[in-house]
């Protein structure tokens, strides 16, 4: 089962704030500054806006009475963690993949609460009753159709495929919903007449990789086929966390690129304090025209979690190749490399000795300062900010 809330940032803000409920609302960046949408709520998506747009853009499609919020990452991390704590009640093996999203095995469990119907409902009861949101709900026979069936019938929607319905589900839906098949590649099938996954599994594989390539053929040929991991990894079980986007159109201004991994960071870098991990390796994923894709990482001598490091060593990578001015598809930003609890207990430092890149743990006691101020008088009290190039 696939768990995906709502619009989250902006439903908790419309759930807080009634005066913003039926307005078109944009959480990120604040008009008049660069930055991009972290989210927006379905009044503005109405209007095209979409998560990662460059918030000029955003301004420009919606309404005068549009309500624009910087993001209060705390409060969300409070929520959705009240979120898991109440999924746990429903299977005892849940995946969380981002503050928002959660896959659970629910193998077995027709026994103690019901069939599939009826342990989706229980999920998305838990979640109304507990903090007053709504979720859509995918159960599907691998992670896949689990995704592919939670955004079905977004927002709070409940879609169920059963193993023999799966290529039922799959073949009338456009290409474009099969994983790393974006708006760049999709057109190199569609050029030779592809609509549907029905007619993306009437290929051969060596068609599919002559292609795509042999990688994203692969990839394309199972998923059309509906071949996917049904594996649920418990959070002790996590490798990395990571957060990606893509744009809506190609982007060449590096200053967006630049603001989309400093918000990706400050999204890893919260997720990885709230689980209490810290990572070593810091890893950076850009595509451009025609799926080309590429990732280049960075093992840091201090393992991290602190957002402005890991945006420090991602925007470095990023600028250490022939990529700037180039047309950007997408940008994407993981860490990685966990440091041990032993070698974590080992690490002591003071709050306010001098910040450097050499000095991570006083970087994350910091952060724990600026956490709590934060709790206490708001998420705008005191931030990081990113300090803008001189023309």
């Amino acid at each position: 089962m696939h768990i995906d809330l709502d619009a989250f940032f902006a439903s908790i803000e419309q759930r807080d704030h009634p005066e913003y409920q039926g307005r078109p609302l944009v959480v990120g960046a604040k008009p008049g500054k660069r930055g991009v949408v972290a989210t927006c709520s379905y009044e503005a998506r109405r209007y095209g806006v979409r998560s990662a747009m460059p918030i000029s853009e955003a301004v420009r499609r919606l309404p005068p009475e549009t309500v624009y919020l910087r993001p209060s990452m705390t409060r969300y991390g409070e929520v959705s963690r009240q979120i898991m704590q109440a999924l746990e009640g429903i299977s005892p093996a849940v995946e969380k993949v981002s503050v928002d999203e959660a896959f659970l095995d629910i193998s077995g469990m027709q026994r103690l609460i019901g069939p599939p119907e009826v342990i989706g409902r229980r999920a998305k009861s838990v979640i109304l009753e507990g903090v007053g949101l709504t979720a859509s709900v995918g159960i599907g026979p691998n992670r896949l159709i689990a995704k592919l069936a939670s955004d079905f019938r977004k927002p709070d929607g409940l879609t169920i495929v059963l193993a023999d319905q799966v290529q039922a589900f799959l073949d009338p839906q456009p290409l474009t919903i099969l994983r790393g098949l974006g708006a760049k590649s999709a057109p190199v099938l569609q050029r030779i007449g592809l609509r549907t996954v029905a007619d993306v599994r009437r290929l051969s594989l060596l068609e599919l990789r002559r292609h795509l390539g042999d990688l994203a053929g692969t990839k394309i040929h199972e998923q059309a086929h509906g071949i996917a991991s049904d594996r649920v990894h418990l959070d002790s079980e996590r490798k990395s966390i990571s957060k990606e986007t893509t744009f809506n159109e190609d982007i060449t201004d590096p200053e967006i690129v630049r603001d989309t991994l400093h918000w990706a960071a400050q999204e890893v870098g919260y997720i990885a304090r709230q689980e209490g991990r810290r990572g070593s390796i810091v890893t950076v994923k850009i595509r451009f025209q025609g799926f080309e894709t590429h990732t280049r990482s960075r093992t840091l001598t201090t393992p991290t979690s602190t957002d402005k490091e890991i945006f420090q060593q991602a925007w470095e990578l990023y600028q250490s190749e022939q990529w700037v001015g180039r047309p950007v598809r997408l940008v994407g930003l993981g860490v990685s490399g966990w440091a041990s609890d032993a070698a974590k207990a080992a690490e002591q430092a003071d709050l306010f000795d001098e910040i450097t890149a050499d000095h991570a743990p006083k970087q994350e006691r910091l952060y724990q300062t600026m956490d709590a101020v934060s709790d206490k008088f708001g998420r705008k009290s005191v931030r990081f900010g990113v300090r803008r190039r001189k023309e």
